[in-house]
């Protein structure tokens, strides 16, 4: 496989395409609050902490004792998640308790595990 297999090597603009995606194309806020969504994922704590509430609403004690961390770095995991409205929180009396924070956040992730995956089992069966 030559390194340049990637590369388009045509001089056509295909006018029709550029110009029903350039219309369809948000603006920079929505990129710019997507792309912090996104980062904020890019974390292995609060990916794990996304799967244990994927599974379970869960206090900030048990989701402590399930990753074997502290309550305060999840309880500040947890204050990044509930910001940018990843995560969100119910009280009953003292207790605090946290779930994902709506039905597109839970299929979002659990599309992102079945995609990894499914891409995992692929590439060992091409090794």
């Amino acid at each position: 496989m030559s390194k340049n297999e990637f590369v388009c090597d045509c001089n056509i603009i295909h006018k029709d395409v550029v110009d029903s995606t350039i219309k369809k194309m948000p603006d920079e806020f929505l990129f710019i609050k997507l792309s912090q969504f996104f980062k904020i994922l890019g974390d292995v704590t609060r990916t794990k902490i996304l799967f244990a509430l994927d599974q379970n609403e869960m206090c900030v004690c048990d989701i402590a004792n399930v990753l074997g961390m502290s309550k305060s770095s999840i309880s500040h995991q947890l204050s990044t998640l509930r910001k940018i409205g990843i995560v969100k929180y119910r009280k009953d009396g003292k207790e605090v308790y946290y779930t994902l924070d709506d039905s597109h956040v839970k299929q979002l992730f659990e599309v992102g595990i079945e995609h990894v995956e499914h891409k995992s089992k692929n590439l060992l069966l091409e090794d």
